[in-house]
């Protein structure tokens, strides 16, 4: 399938999700992911890096709970295997660009996915670890044939967050976009999981209460 009707994600039955940070599947893309494997779809996620633990010094046992925490947070959002690498946090963008890719295809050969799902171009945060993630993904779904969808935000709501937050968040650049409903106690039970970031007065709160129900997504490549 290419895409699907406004308000609605693809009948996609395997699906991978290619993020940057353990956290990253459950902050950001949780609800869509609970979307997904209540249709009945296969997800399964690949995290480029273990986070903090592989760049700051931290004890050995940081990359083990981030580990735990993404395996956790995964049984909670249903999806079907988790993977973490430990790509170095904060160096996406200086990885060679075909190191990026050969993980991401690696994983497509083992989880035969019907699309990808990623972090907008923008990283949403402007972060370049995100950035690269996603630009990783599309490169080998270019070369694999596959789509790529893309969780976002509006325009309104990064503004939004960017004044309140000074956090400098991006929203979708493009009209292409479309909203879809959900449900967010499964990502609640997630963002939970990872007690190492889920830390109270984080923005990411505040982004969840403007959010509501709803979540802004669109395709970066499709059929």
């Amino acid at each position: 399938m290419t895409g699907a009707p406004n308000g609605s994600l693809p009948s996609w039955s395997r699906v991978l999700v290619v993020v940057a940070h353990p956290d990253d599947e459950s902050f950001g893309l949780g609800a869509v992911l609970d979307s997904f494997t209540r249709a009945g779809a296969d997800v399964d996620v690949l995290c480029l890096t273990r986070g903090e633990a592989s760049t700051l010094g931290a004890a050995p046992d940081l990359a083990a709970v981030r580990a735990e925490e993404l395996a956790a947070a995964g049984r909670a959002l249903g999806v079907r295997s988790t993977r973490l690498h430990d790509l170095p946090d904060g160096g996406l963008a200086a990885t060679k660009p075909a190191r990026l890719q050969a993980v991401v295809a690696e994983a497509v050969q083992d989880g035969r996915p019907e699309g990808l799902l990623v972090f907008d171009t923008t990283g949403i945060s402007g972060h370049p670890d995100h950035v690269a993630a996603t630009t990783a993904a599309v490169a080998t779904a270019e070369e694999l044939d596959l789509p790529v969808l893309a969780w976002t935000l509006t325009g309104e709501l990064a503004g939004t967050l960017l004044a309140e937050t000074g956090v400098p968040f991006a929203g979708c650049g493009s009209a292409d976009h479309f909203e879809v409903e959900v449900d967010r106690t499964a990502q609640r039970t997630a963002i939970a999981c990872h007690a190492s970031q889920a830390v109270p007065g984080s923005v990411l709160w505040r982004r969840l209460e403007l959010q509501g129900s709803r979540e802004t997504l669109r395709y970066l490549r499709t059929r």
